[in-house]
Order: structure tokens, then C-alpha cells, then sequence
């Protein structure tokens, strides 16, 4: 039996001989899934900040943001915006360094995020940023859209898209094209395969990226990339990611009215490379 059996047993509901199938194994991912199907875990992802920041502090991650931050200042340098409209910011690890690397500062940032406490901790980066005046807005991006009108020069978001279903996020980016000058999203290139070819793939993704983790790894595992993993596979479990190919991201995105769409590699990160979609809104 392979940690491959044991995610296909996922794929059946078969959580106990999921369990049972991954106990037996001796990589990394076998003992972390193994342990997380023991557990009493709902398959909540953000209920556990400390695991979460862990994540996203260590690992692969140091390297990418310091990418996505590279590229979304040249962004602000060649588009100049006035108002900018950061979609699902977190706690602005992307938004912050992104300014600071960038030499055209946008008069006006407004936040939609969420979670108040991720919000919470990008007003506060923010308070370094000369000269930028903010608006937060503790709300999902589908209710902003709904309340305000507002247009905006750019609107960007970064790794947040993918947590929308498919069908939510067309809504979200159709709302968004006609309020936006120029569009920035940062998310990554999953590839489109098989169900067979996807167990595969996710066995070996998630086992590299367990590998980029030293003495927090079981907290990162069983309070974050577990979560994300079942909720993929298991039927009934909270999911909390729907990604896609980056052709079927700039696809989407032309559908929902943006034009001039444009797709940069950013990053070779351990599940998926990274990249940066560009597009021109009907407000252009």
C-alpha cells in the first residue's frame, strides 16, 4: 500500500482505511495524514493562526513572496495607480513589501478581507507606508461588491482567488471588470489532470513541501496543509481551495470582460509554479 491508496480511499469517503493505509507508510505526508485522520480536526484551515503563520513564514514561501513583492512594484511603476484595491489581503505580507519596492505609490489603498485579525495585522504594516491613506473593509469580496461602488485604477489580489469556487469567483471578476482600470492577480499553475494523475501529483507536491519544514512541520501539517489536502479529496469536508491552470485563469478572467490578459512567471514553488496575471478593466 502507497500514500496513493491512501488519498484514493480519501476519494471514497473511506476515512478510517485512509487512515489505517497511511499509518503504514514511512514518508513524511503518510505520518502527517495519518495523524490528522486520528485527530478530531472538522477540516477548518484558519482556525489555527499560529500554524498558519508558521506556513506561511518558513518554507518556500520567504522566496516567493519576495518575488510577488518584486512584481507587483514594477505593476504599481508602470501603472501609476491613484487608488488601489487589494482583494483578500490577509495581512498584507504581499501588499507591503509590494509598496515598499515600488517608486509610484497609489494615494488610497482599500483592504476586503475576511478575517479581522489577518485585516488587522495589514492596517497595522501599512501604518510604515508614507504618505497612503487606508480603508479596510472586514467583509468578503462578493458583499463589497454588493454594498460600494467605487471605482478603482488597479485592483489586485494575490492567493486568494483559488479559495472562491469557480462559479463564486466569475461572479467576483465580473463585478470587478467594469470598476477597474487594470487587474493584478498572483495564484498559481496547477495543472489539469486526471483523477489518477491528481492523487499522483498531490503525494508528491505535498510531500516536498512537508520536506521544507524543520521544528514546526507537524504544526504547519496538522494545522494547515492537512486541512487544504482532505479537503480536496474527502467527500463532505470543508474545502478551501479550487486552483486551475493559469491559461484557464486568464480564460476565466477574459470571460468575466477584461482584456489585453497577460501571464508572467513569478516563481517555482513546491506545488505549483507561481505566476502574475495581468489584464486591462472596462474602467480602462
Amino acid at each position: 500500500m502507497t500514500i496513493i491508496d491512501a488519498l484514493r480511499a480519501l476519494t471514497r469517503g473511506e476515512r478510517e482505511r485512509a487512515r489505517e493505509v497511511a499509518a503504514g507508510g514511512q514518508g513524511e505526508l503518510d505520518r502527517a495524514l495519518a495523524a490528522y485522520l486520528a485527530s478530531d480536526a472538522d477540516g477548518t484551515v484558519y482556525d489555527q493562526p499560529a500554524a498558519f503563520k508558521a506556513f506561511i513564514d518558513g518554507g518556500g514561501n520567504v522566496g516567493l513572496y519576495k518575488a510577488v513583492g518584486r512584481a507587483l512594484g514594477r505593476v504599481y511603476d508602470e501603472e501609476r495607480p491613484v487608488r488601489l484595491l487589494d482583494v483578500g489581503c490577509g495581512d498584507g505580507r504581499a501588499l507591503v513589501p509590494s509598496l515598499h519596492a515600488a517608486r509610484e505609490l497609489p494615494r488610497q489603498v482599500t483592504l476586503v478581507e475576511p478575517s479581522e485579525a489577518l485585516l488587522s495585522g495589514a492596517v497595522r504594516g501599512l501604518q510604515g507606508v508614507k504618505n497612503v491613506s487606508v480603508e479596510a473593509r472586514n467583509l468578503g469580496v462578493q458583499e463589497f461588491l454588493e454594498r460600494e461602488r467605487a471605482e478603482f485604477d488597479l485592483a489586485q489580489s494575490t492567493f486568494a482567488l483559488h479559495a472562491l469556487p469557480h462559479e463564486e469567483r466569475d461572479g467576483v471578476l465580473k463585478g470587478l471588470a467594469p470598476r477597474v482600470k487594470a487587474l493584478a492577480v498572483v495564484e498559481f499553475d496547477v495543472p489539469d489532470l486526471d483523477d489518477e494523475e491528481r492523487l499522483a501529483f498531490l503525494a508528491e507536491t505535498y510531500e516536498r513541501g512537508l520536506a521544507e519544514y524543520g521544528d514546526d512541520r507537524e504544526l504547519v501539517a496538522q494545522g494547515f496543509l492537512m486541512p487544504v489536502l482532505t479537503g480536496q479529496l474527502l467527500p463532505g469536508a470543508k474545502r478551501s481551495t479550487w486552483e486551475q491552470p493559469a491559461t484557464s485563469w486568464a480564460a476565466q478572467v477574459g470571460r468575466a470582460g477584461f482584456t489585453d490578459v497577460r501571464l508572467t512567471p513569478l516563481f517555482d514553488y513546491w506545488s505549483s509554479p507561481a505566476f502574475l496575471l495581468t489584464a486591462s478593466g472596462a474602467a480602462a
